[in-house]
C-alpha cells in the first residue's frame, strides 16, 4: 500500500511530497510540463529541486516521481530516468528486475540549475559526477 510519509512546501503553490511502498509504473517520455525539460526552465521554485536532490545520489533509493501523476497512481518521472538517474540505486535494481525497461523516450533537459538552485549549492555535491542533478 502506497503512504505519504513526507510533505515539504516549495514555494506558494509547489509541494514535494514522498511516498512509499505500493508498485508504480513509469512514463515512457516526459510530460509537456516535466521540470527536467529544458523549456520549462524556471517554471518551479529551486526550493523543489533541493527537496529533490536526494533522488540523484549517488546509489539513492529515492525516485523522482512525475508530478503529472499524483500521489495515488505515481509513476516515475521520464525526464529523471533519462538525465539523473545514471547512478540512483533503485533505478538500476529496477532496470534489472524489470520494473524500468528501456523504452523511455529521449526528451530530458536541464533541471536544478536552469531553475535557480546555485551550480555551488551543496545539496548538489552529493550528485555524481556533477551531472546526474544538474
Amino acid at each position: 500500500m502506497r503512504k505519504v510519509t513526507r510533505i515539504r512546501a516549495a514555494g506558494p503553490d509547489h509541494q514535494v511530497v514522498t511516498a512509499e511502498g505500493g508498485q508504480g509504473g513509469y512514463r515512457r517520455k516526459p510530460c509537456p510540463g516535466c521540470p527536467w525539460r529544458v523549456e520549462n526552465d524556471g517554471s518551479f521554485p529551486a526550493e523543489a529541486f533541493r527537496h529533490s536532490a536526494e533522488t540523484a545520489y549517488d546509489l539513492s533509493t529515492h525516485v523522482f516521481a512525475c508530478h503529472e501523476s499524483g500521489v495515488e497512481r505515481p509513476h516515475t518521472c521520464a525526464g529523471f530516468l533519462l538525465r539523473g538517474a545514471d547512478h540512483n540505486l533503485a533505478v538500476r535494481l529496477g532496470l534489472r528486475s524489470g520494473r524500468f525497461g528501456s523504452d523511455v523516450r529521449e526528451d530530458g533537459g536541464a533541471m536544478a540549475i536552469a531553475n535557480g538552485v546555485p551550480a555551488d549549492d551543496p545539496v548538489l555535491a552529493p550528485c555524481r559526477e556533477g551531472r546526474s542533478c544538474r
